[in-house]
């Protein structure tokens, strides 16, 4: 089992990266609860979040919003890795008070022990810089009570919460866990990391131009491990 390396901030100190930004804060709240809401996209139901100087190594021989809408899943992802705790120190505190008061929206067979065996510890995120989702599960209840409370608490600017674990936890909760998917046929890289498909079929028929032995998939920072685990897959 390969070692979880320590993130570290970009001057290879144990600092947080954009721990004085406030543009980034604001980019962070308005992606965990305002996105969806904007009049541009009330029309729409699905979204596919593509950011600048991102790579798609693989053809994409399938249309993925039909395919979320005919295999009933809700979010999806290509990347997933250990979240840096320092942004998140109350976070899980107050996630576990609003599962306390809202146990109606705690979804059975959830994913919860994916993101943490403990609520608290060593969190896995979705990497969201990629997501294919359903915006009708930020629109709903659950999401909007989540977020709100999330909101008060001021852990977006007092610490620095990111879209990538607010998304990330409130799926695994929400959401029975058949519901989440992972684009394994999907080859994604945004700089430094690279998910490429896994199994010599998938990675031909998508005549892939990126190297599976280079795939970020089981570094020892990714989750993919434990999410094959915890979903029973075997690749």
């Amino acid at each position: 089992m390969k070692k979880r390396r320590k993130r570290e901030g970009p001057d290879g100190k144990d600092k947080i990266i954009y721990g004085g930004s406030v543009s980034y804060r604001n980019m962070c709240r308005f992606n965990s609860g305002f996105f969806f809401k904007h009049p541009l996209v009330q029309k729409y139901r699905w979204y596919w979040r593509i950011e600048p100087d991102v790579h798609f190594h693989c053809d994409i021989n399938f249309d993925p919003f039909l395919h979320m809408e005919q295999n009933n899943k809700t979010y999806g992802f290509t990347i997933t890795m250990y979240e840096y705790e320092k942004t998140i120190p109350t976070l899980w505190g107050h996630v576990r008070d609003f599962a306390k008061q809202h146990p109606e929206f705690v979804a059975e067979d959830n994913a919860l022990g994916f993101m943490s065996e403990n609520a608290g510890d060593d969190t896995s995120s979705v990497w969201s810089n990629f997501e294919i989702a359903d915006m009708d599960f930020w629109r709903g209840p659950a999401y909007t009570a989540f977020f709100d409370f999330l909101d008060q608490k001021g852990g977006f600017y007092y610490e620095r919460w990111g879209d990538a674990p607010v998304h990330s936890i409130a799926a695994a909760l929400f959401l029975p866990r058949q519901q989440i998917h992972f684009f394994n046929e999907i080859g994604y890289e945004h700089n430094p990391y690279t998910h490429c498909p896994k199994g010599e079929k998938n990675w031909e028929n998508g005549r892939c131009s990126c190297d599976p032995a280079k795939s970020f998939d089981y570094d020892g920072y990714s989750c993919m491990s434990k999410w094959d685990r915890f979903m029973g897959y075997s690749w």
